[in-house]
């Protein structure tokens, strides 16, 4: 949902100032898919603040816990890397935050390094750079269950002795270790590592004539951390990087040794529980079969288990509505409150439900290593249009909402892909177009006349369709931009695991928090603003029909209803389009803004119900031709699956391309395309004989 960004952005962090209060800050490393975000949110709860490092739209996150005697520690969740050496932007923050280059982040007084228990050979090479670094350092085993089904062993005992630092064995989803991790935390001795990788003799040089010439003071401390910005200026120099690959082998080396003492793998000849899973969710027909029919499970939910609750929203709002009624004279103040603000928050908020859902699932999928699948299925039809492989985790971010989507292309290191996946990420139906689509498939679909399956059938066809017009983007883009580095892919595949109800449910409230913050605010301000424009100028002896219609905003439509009109939208719709450019649920607000007339002189709150019926009922000046027919239905639904009317997603990609050239332009292809499509679902069908 595009309310992200603007949260994200208004929660200031602490900086270094406030970190004094804290006795001691910690920082959290490790790879993807480590469960680095389940030990967080365990460690923190809600006593979290989210926002973007200046400078680079990087996700910062902060938040307070607490030691075995009660004291406050600052934890700073760094983004997830396999490495130190930074090849993207996110990966520079963690390297830059560990060797204290950044002045808006404190420098960590402690490390925690989290590992998949599950495959500690690749983990540990991150931790082994972390390690190299000097900083008092607490690694955690997590997943060990996890292991335990892979029939590894791992010895913590021996890695400790190996390292020189506490290892805790954690079930981070189950808080299993969780007392023991306080207790390390607590420790006034937390000790920092002796164990350093022994360097090829190639490598030893070229450090050593780096740190001479370097005037970064970081190096003087630790000579060591001069291997991650050596990297960097290797790159940029383009010279020979054969150096670093004897690193790495070295490095691999030093780490088979270890995990030779400290990891026992049992024999066994029965295929493991993902192994299993994945010859039946990645299959190239029964894999597809299953991720349609899971879509399908999610929409039958948000059509039919989201109306108790929705109606519960739907019953309060409209039971302030006839307080505000019964209390308040009559006037533009009792107006303004019943048919603006109350009409207008609620017409949007009443989606809370549905949206929810929506969350849960993706959380759901997130958590239990499903969403990766989905995201190597999806490899094989991205690739035939020249997506890279790190692409598909933001495309997939963005059906829940575009701007962290935009955000997480950041991993993806060629500028040209970065750039077609942020062009083509708002094409994906986030969680924002759904009150738009739930709302005019129950204007072309009554609930008594159609199963639910064909509603569900609907709300499929318009995510495939976006998912199509992704392709078909890519694809162009792909042709156009010409690239001067061709990437490889590389797909993670983590093991399947119980989710965290926990970490899914603490999800599910900050998005909570965020949808209600923005109808608190921006949409309460828009609703406002939309309730004086159909309200002023006044127009004496009117009726509220008239009055709208002479209105500022009324006015507005008719200007534009010429452009409009060959899609089939007349001024009333063009209100709704005009206001939806700061977001697309706006056009709830509008609609329901604009539906609220009086009749037989009584105002009536419009209900949810009430709105669908209104709209069914709208006539165009013939008084005989539905305003809404189903025609005009579809061409909404197919208009808002390809519009950006989106501001914060525009300012994102202002902030992630560092021009307005791209956002402009992305404005244009999307609006003009948005256009074009709803106008052949229009004109087509009435060539064909559908009104």
């Amino acid at each position: 949902m595009s309310s992200s960004t603007s949260a994200a952005s208004s929660s200031q962090p602490a900086n270094s100032q406030d970190s004094k209060k804290y006795k001691r800050v910690f920082a959290l490393v490790g790879n993807p898919n480590c469960g680095k975000t389940t030990l967080f949110n365990a460690l923190t709860g809600m006593r979290q603040k989210v926002g973007n490092y200046p400078g680079v739209t990087v996700e910062r996150k902060e938040g307070t816990c607490y030691g075995q005697h009660g004291e406050e520690f600052l934890m700073i969740d760094l983004p997830g890397a396999y490495s130190l050496n930074a090849r993207s932007p996110d990966e520079e923050i963690l390297r830059d935050v560990l060797l204290g280059r950044r002045d808006d982040t404190p420098t960590p007084d402690a490390v925690i390094v989290i590992l998949d228990a599950s495959n500690p050979d690749r983990n540990l090479y991150l931790a082994t750079q972390v390690l190299e670094l000097e900083l008092p350092t607490i690694l955690v085993l997590n997943m060990t269950d996890v292991a335990a089904s892979q029939n590894l062993e791992l010895d913590s005992s021996s890695l400790s002795d190996a390292f020189g630092v506490p290892v805790i064995p954690m079930q981070a989803n189950t808080r299993k270790g969780l007392p023991e991790l306080r207790v390390a935390m607590s420790r006034p001795d937390l000790p920092a590592s002796p164990h350093q990788v022994p360097l090829p003799d190639d490598v030893k040089q070229r450090l050593q004539d780096f740190v001479k010439n370097s005037d970064d003071k970081t190096l003087a401390n630790n000579e060591r951390a001069a291997l991650y910005l050596l990297d960097e200026s290797t790159r940029k120099s383009h010279s020979n990087n054969e150096w670093e690959n004897h690193l790495i082998a070295a490095r691999y080396d030093a780490i088979q040794k270890i995990c030779d003492r400290a990891v026992t793998k049992s024999a066994s000849n029965t295929p493991s529980a993902t192994d299993r899973l994945d010859a039946f969710l990645l299959h190239q027909v029964w894999g597809w079969v299953v991720l349609v029919g899971i879509m399908a499970l999610l929409f039958s939910l948000i059509f039919s288990y989201a109306e108790i609750p929705m109606g519960w929203i739907d019953s309060t709002f409209t039971w302030l509505a006839g307080k505000v009624t019964d209390t308040m004279p009559p006037g533009d103040l009792r107006d303004l409150l019943s048919d603006g603000v109350i009409a207008g928050v609620g017409g949007v908020a009443i989606f809370l439900p549905q949206i929810l859902i929506l969350f849960f699932f993706i959380g759901l999928m997130e958590d239990t290593g499903y969403m990766s699948r989905v995201a190597f299925m999806m490899d094989r039809l991205m690739a035939k249009v020249g997506l890279n492989g790190k692409s598909f985790v933001p495309l997939l971010s963005s059906y829940a909402c575009a701007i962290p989507g935009i955000m997480a292309t950041r991993t993806v290191e060629n500028p040209k892909d970065r750039l077609i996946t942020i062009l083509v990420a708002p094409w994906a139906s986030c969680s924002a177009r759904l009150p738009v689509y739930l709302l005019m498939i129950a204007v072309l679909i009554p609930e008594s006349k159609v199963p639910i399956l064909t509603k569900v059938g609907f709300m499929l066809s318009l995510y495939i369709l976006g998912t199509i017009g992704i392709f078909i983007a890519a694809w162009i883009f792909n042709k156009t931009f010409r690239r001067t580095v061709k990437t490889v892919p590389i797909m993670e595949l983590p093991l399947y695991k119980a989710p965290s109800w926990h970490t899914i449910l603490l999800h599910m409230w900050e998005r909570t928090k965020l949808f209600i913050r923005r109808a608190g605010t921006i949409i309460l301000g828009v609703s406002i603003l939309l309730w004086a424009a159909e309200n002023y100028p006044k127009t004496p002896g009117a009726d509220k029909a008239t009055q709208v219609e002479n209105s500022i905003a009324g006015k507005i439509g008719h200007a534009i209803e010429p452009v409009i009109k060959p899609l089939g939208y007349d001024w009333r719709i063009g209100i709704g389009l005009v206001a939806s450019f700061a977001a697309r649920e706006f056009f709830v607000s509008a609609m329901a803004i604009t539906y609220n007339v009086e009749q037989d002189g009584v105002t009536e709150n419009v209900a949810a119900e009430t709105l669908r019926q209104r709209m069914r009922d709208a006539r165009r000046p013939d008084g005989v031709s539905p305003v809404f027919s189903p025609l005009v239905c579809l061409s909404l639904m197919v208009f808002y699956l390809f519009a950006m009317q989106c501001i914060s997603t525009t300012v994102v990609v202002r902030r992630e391309t560092n021009s307005w050239k791209w956002p402009l332009f992305q404005l244009a292809f999307m609006t003009g395309t948005a256009y074009f499509a709803a106008l052949i679902v229009y004109q087509g069908g009435l060539l064909l004989g559908f009104t």
